[in-house]
């Protein structure tokens, strides 16, 4: 632990609201299968109506779950770590000790199209990302050889005061 008092040093978050309208067409999946369960003129049978339902309520959910998880990231630096929360409920959830910190980069442009998309990423010759919106971030180097990158606002703060920790730490 270091001399530094409780609490975070450093937080910031990053958002796209975009992602709203994709929520709203998983909530519309999910009503689209209560309609077929409660008005069910289906001729062909039972089960191909569970089906429909059941697909579509699961879609739905899939939708809207895939999209307020990743709405929005809060990163904090604290006096032990760097911490990613996704999302309103703060999952998923990823933790970085100082002591497995290797170096800390500046991103000025991240884009969703180079890693695939809004979400957690993996690729294998990246490393993993959260990207919620086009934009700055910082890219975190561990001791492993693992990469961690993050869209954040205030990205560059951010980055000085990792640093910052890291020289503490290397005393």
């Amino acid at each position: 632990m270091t001399g530094h008092p409780p609490g975070p040093l450093w937080t910031g978050r990053a958002s796209n609201r975009a992602q709203w309208l994709l929520a709203g067409a998983g909530v519309a999946c999910i009503v689209l299968g209560i309609v077929l369960a409660l008005d069910s003129a289906w001729s062909s049978g039972m089960v191909p109506l569970v089906m429909a339902v059941v697909g579509c309520v699961a879609a739905g959910l899939l939708i809207l779950y895939g999209t307020l998880a990743f709405v929005h990231v809060h990163v904090t630096v604290d006096a032990e770590a760097v911490e990613v929360r996704c999302g309103h409920i703060g999952l998923p959830r990823r933790r970085f000790v100082f002591t497995d910190i290797a170096s800390v980069v500046f991103l000025p442009r991240i884009s969703p199209h180079e890693w695939g998309g809004w979400g957690l990423r993996w690729r294998p010759e990246k490393g993993t990302a959260v990207v919620v919106r086009r934009g700055m971030g910082l890219e975190l180097k561990l001791d492993d050889g693992k990469i961690f990158i993050v869209t954040v606002d205030d990205a560059e703060n951010a980055v000085r005061v990792i640093r910052a920790h890291l020289r503490s730490l290397a005393r």
